[in-house]
Formats: C-alpha cells, sequence, structure tokens
C-alpha cells in the first residue's frame, strides 16, 4: 500500500483540488473523504495536508474562511477559486498523460 510519501510530487495537489471541487471541506473532512475514495488505500496526514492547503492558498487554488462546524466549534472551511479549477483541469490533464505513459511501458517492457 502506498503511503502519502510515495506519491509522486504533486499528486497531493491533484487529489485535494478534485476534493474540493465537489464542495468546500474543512481539513480533516478532506483528509477523510480520499480515505474513502480511495478504499483506504491513501491516508493523508496532517503533516502533509495542512503544508498543501496552505500552498494551495498561497497560489490562489483555494480560499479560507473560519465557519462553525457541526461539532459548534469554528473550522477553517476551503473552497475551490476558479483559478482553482482551471488549475485542476491543467494538473487532470497532466496526470491522465502520465498514467498513459506508465501504462504503455507496463504493457510493453
Amino acid at each position: 500500500m502506498p503511503k502519502p510519501s510515495d506519491l509522486l510530487q504533486g499528486t497531493l495537489d491533484l487529489l485535494i483540488l478534485k476534493t474540493l471541487a465537489r464542495e468546500p471541506a474543512h481539513g480533516w473532512a478532506i483528509s477523510k473523504r480520499i480515505q474513502l475514495l480511495s478504499g483506504d488505500v491513501l491516508s493523508v496526514g496532517q503533516g502533509s495536508l495542512y503544508p498543501a492547503l496552505y500552498r494551495l492558498e498561497h497560489q490562489g487554488w483555494i480560499t479560507a474562511e473560519w465557519k462553525d462546524s457541526d461539532l459548534g466549534r469554528a473550522a477553517k472551511v476551503y473552497a475551490l477559486t476558479r483559478e482553482g479549477r482551471r488549475q485542476l483541469d491543467r494538473e487532470l490533464k497532466t496526470w491522465q498523460r502520465l498514467s498513459s505513459a506508465v501504462q504503455l511501458l507496463l504493457d510493453n517492457a
């Protein structure tokens, strides 16, 4: 099973952007959604997630705002920006090109 550190560089950004394309979410929800949708294969720890969220916010691809959570306390909720949607499209195209190339290599090696 791959660990988050085993993922290709940039994959975490793609996973976060894709997760937020569905709906805004706080950090824990983003991590849980990635884990759930990957069938528990991928697990993103706080030490990887929050620096990535900070970086994506700094690049203007996501925004963050404090909101009250279901638990009655404030949580930072992240949402995709218009530029973030454009970046997601670019990252998806890059991922598809890369994964196709790897599959070709595996099929023909």
